[in-house]
């Protein structure tokens, strides 16, 4: 299936400099301009073909921020509750801290309401250097959490075999993309 509001969204989006780093601006990874309910039902529409696959779970897991979008379309579809790590503490009982090194951010993200056994999946906007997805992945493993699967919008690193490998989790992406002259080019 061709994702063509994606696809063409991917093409348009204006790409920034963060250092070293060419940062994608788009409307399933930054919410800019804004998400139009077309491209939400694609991404989530083929994002649900994969999240079926995964048998019986107990949630949808997604971060803080743009994953929430997809989260809550796939939530209501499939009528699956979903949980949302979050960026602030609470100080809940059973909180637990996730320190997160992204390609041009570092910070603390917190997870509630997972107990030891829940069978999850994870949906995420954009999967980059992975190092939100590997320190997520790691407090999981602690934790106990069983973790079907994680399916990404946008693939945009070189992590997903790696991480997949050392997690023995599958990592879906929708669609994979590279950066090279300004310019978004989607991998076949």
């Amino acid at each position: 299936m061709r994702l063509k509001q994606l696809e063409k969204s991917l093409y348009e989006a204006p790409i920034v400099k963060k250092g070293e780093y060419d940062y994608v601006v788009h409307p399933i990874t930054d919410g800019i301009p804004f998400i139009t309910p077309e491209l939400l039902k694609e991404v989530s529409l083929e994002m649900k073909k994969h999240i079926k696959k995964c048998g019986e779970l107990d949630r949808i897991v997604t971060m803080e921020a743009m994953g929430i979008p997809l989260a809550s379309a796939l939530s209501l579809d499939l009528g699956i509750p979903f949980t949302i790590i979050r960026k602030r503490e609470y100080g809940l009982p059973g909180e637990v801290s996730v320190q997160q090194v992204t390609g041009y951010s570092k910070s603390k993200l917190y997870i509630n309401g997972l107990e030891k056994g829940d069978s999850i999946v994870i949906v995420d906007d954009v999967l980059s250097t992975g190092g939100t997805l590997r320190a997520v992945l790691s407090v999981f493993k602690t934790m106990n959490v069983d973790v079907k699967a994680v399916c990404i919008a946008i693939n945009k690193g070189t992590h997903i075999e790696e991480i997949s490998k050392e997690f023995t989790v599958p990592i879906i992406s929708i669609v994979t993309i590279d950066v090279v002259n300004g310019k978004v080019i989607i991998e076949p």
